[in-house]
């Protein structure tokens, strides 16, 4: 059974869909450039036979992780034997199985003729890295930033001072119209989070 794809978020110029995969509900976004049919994957989550086929569908060549924690990764030996590319920022590579290309903090990942903007927030993990879709009110925030609050930071090498700091000067800095897809559940907007800073400060979570 092939699996119908919906949009996400769409325009003239972008397709984004979401997969919900796993035991965990990971969500997958595929980001496609309609100017030439370019396609990358954010997280290879699980479900490997399913973001296989998806992936030869929509033309994905590359994987884009958001941090190395294992239910964001299920899949990623199974895309690099498909030949299909997977990247993570250098802080997280120790905990993949293999990986083929490293992304650094604020530089620019083609796709197509779309420009993904990429953005260390350490915390999570000390390489969680969300993805700005440039000129779009998208932003990938992994598990760094969900509707309520910041990731969990109990896990080792997470940190809650450390995300905080990231979710402040480095997402809360976006427009506030922002739309933020998060690495699980539902979206939120850079503006229903931002005044509640403070109160997570408090809660200590």
């Amino acid at each position: 059974m092939v699996m119908t794809l919906l949009p996400h978020y769409e325009t003239s110029d972008v397709r984004i869909e979401k997969i919900v995969v796993g035991p965990f509900e990971n969500n997958v976004f595929v980001l496609r450039s309609k100017s030439n049919g370019d396609a990358v994957i954010i997280d290879a989550a699980n479900e490997h036979e399913l973001l296989l086929d998806v992936s030869r569908r929509t033309g994905v060549r590359r994987v884009l992780t958001t941090h190395g924690h294992f239910d964001h990764i299920q899949a990623v030996t199974q895309m690099r034997d498909a030949g299909i590319e997977v990247g993570i920022a250098a802080e997280d590579a120790k905990m993949l199985p293999s990986y083929d290309f490293v992304i650094p903090d604020d530089d620019v990942i083609q796709v197509g003729d779309l420009r993904l903007r990429t953005i260390h927030t350490p915390g999570h993990t000390p390489g969680s890295t969300c993805f700005l879709l440039e000129g779009h009110p998208i932003v990938f925030s992994g598990d760094t930033l969900f509707p309520g609050g910041p990731g969990n930071t109990t896990f080792e090498d997470a940190s809650f001072d450390t995300i905080i700091e990231s979710i402040d000067r480095r997402l809360f800095t976006l427009p506030p119209d922002t739309l933020v897809l998060p690495g699980h559940g539902l979206d939120t907007t850079i503006a229903s989070e931002s005044t509640h800073l403070d109160e997570w400060i408090a809660r200590g979570w």
